[in-house]
């Protein structure tokens, strides 16, 4: 052990969970994992063990209390459950970037959200046009969005080629349109409304945002005010995962302790003289106390619910919802059905002519601006990423297609956001390998 100098004592175990961690904190990381679930979702379920493996996932889960039955699916659990937290981490780091961030800056922010919209609308456009009167029409929603790490693991695999103002521009591209995508959801596939409902989950955000201005920072106490506003918003026919885009928008973005008043409570603990003095019921304990608390409340709530949800997030929820989700028997049936081609076709061109074309009209008309090192070369090659629809995509399918089209829809997906991704690192490998020139 190294019980002297500047850092942490090191133990053996150090030794054999360091490598792990290092891993675990490279973006790539994410991305592979969640490819790998896919990969064994798509196997199982086109192997002898498909019907097991598919009817795995319905299983129900619950309460049943008298006429009271609050029973879900296992996939449900996941995609209604655990899925709000993955909006909730998408919604924290919206927030951070908008307010502590790089995109702090209005007309920086603006191209990213330029390029969201235009991400959103122009897929979604093609897709109607494609899908006119048509069984799945109105599961437009589906073609909308980007997936995050999919996106992020793909530029990870090019390292320090890529610009970090395109790693900037996609990974908040993909939030924007993360948090489109789910108003998206509770706008045009919700229920039909209980009003009373929705009114109790609007009177636990206000409660919640009263808590926040009087001081209260009990876990315990947020905490259950998310369960109680998920479960109104459940009964109010709104996708109850809109509670975790809300939340993560509410979460505060400042510390309760200023580093002044952080250096002055570790100079009160450094003054004490070496010596067994921290164990009892003493003013040098609560001083020592005071100090841990000290050093966890400077950082902002967002920091902090961003650094001990974000692995739980990308190493667990996400790849359990590929799990659940992608696993469809392919058959020619599907492939040659007009949902896969509308799908196909709208994630696959639209996405990138809408990014493209919204970001040169902001830029165009004044509204945003282009960092230097961000040619549009480089931008076109970004929005052949943001084809990459799956997480969402799959989410919103689920919600939106009946099951006699459902896995035409998915088949869809799943090669759209292959095509995507290999259309937009090829043309990045060929940007990147050459020297840069006039754009």
């Amino acid at each position: 052990m190294n019980e002297e100098g500047t850092g942490l004592p090191t133990e053996i175990a150090d030794r054999l969970t360091r490598p792990v961690a290092r891993f675990l904190k490279i973006k790539v990381a994410t991305g592979v994992i969640l490819f790998v679930a896919t990969v064994a979702a798509l196997a199982l379920s086109n192997s002898k063990w498909s019907i097991p493996f598919l009817a795995f996932w319905d299983i129900p889960i619950g309460l049943h209390f008298g006429s009271l039955d609050f029973t879900r699916s296992l996939r449900l659990w996941i995609n209604e459950g655990l899925m709000t937290l993955f909006f909730f981490v998408v919604a924290l780091e919206l927030k951070h970037s908008l307010v502590l961030g790089k995109l702090h800056t209005l007309r920086v922010a603006a191209l990213s959200f330029a390029g969201a919209l235009g991400g959103m609308l122009a897929p979604a456009i093609l897709y109607l046009a494609l899908m006119n009167n048509q069984l799945g029409m109105h599961s437009w929603g589906t073609v909308v969005a980007t997936d995050t790490a999919f996106v992020i693991g793909c530029l990870a695999l090019l390292g320090s080629r890529i610009p970090p103002s395109l790693r900037l521009f996609l990974l908040s591209l993909a939030v924007f349109d993360d948090v489109g995508a789910i108003l998206v959801v509770a706008v045009g596939y919700g229920e039909t409304l209980n009003w009373a409902a929705l009114g109790l989950a609007a009177l636990g955000l206000v409660t919640m945002l009263g808590a926040t201005l009087i001081g209260i920072r009990s876990a315990v106490v947020y905490f259950l005010l998310a369960c109680l506003i998920w479960l109104c918003l459940d009964a109010s026919g709104i996708n109850p995962t809109l509670a975790g885009v809300a939340l993560g928008l509410m979460t505060s973005t400042h510390g309760w302790v200023s580093d002044e008043r952080l250096r002055a409570i570790l100079e009160r603990v450094l003054a004490y003289p070496k010596g067994d003095h921290w164990s009892g019921d003493s003013a040098d304990r609560r001083d020592l106390q005071q100090a841990g608390v000290a050093v966890t409340e400077v950082l902002s709530p967002v920091e902090r619910l961003e650094m001990a949800l974000h692995p739980w997030v990308g190493f667990v929820i996400v790849p359990l919802f590929a799990l659940a989700n992608a696993g469809v028997a392919i058959s020619g049936t599907d492939i040659g059905h007009p949902v896969f081609a509308a799908i196909f076709v709208s994630l696959v061109l639209g996405k990138p002519i809408g990014v493209i074309g919204s970001s040169w009209l902001a830029v165009r008309l004044g509204l945003a601006t282009r960092p230097p090192d961000l040619s549009w070369s480089l931008l076109a090659a970004g929005g052949l990423l943001a084809g990459i629809g799956f997480t969402m995509s799959l989410f919103i399918a689920g919600l939106a297609y009946p099951p006699v089209v459902l896995d035409a829809a998915k088949i869809g997906i799943l090669a759209a956001s292959l095509a995507s991704a290999a259309a937009g690192l090829v043309v990045l490998v060929g940007l990147t390998s050459k020297a840069p020139g006039p754009d």
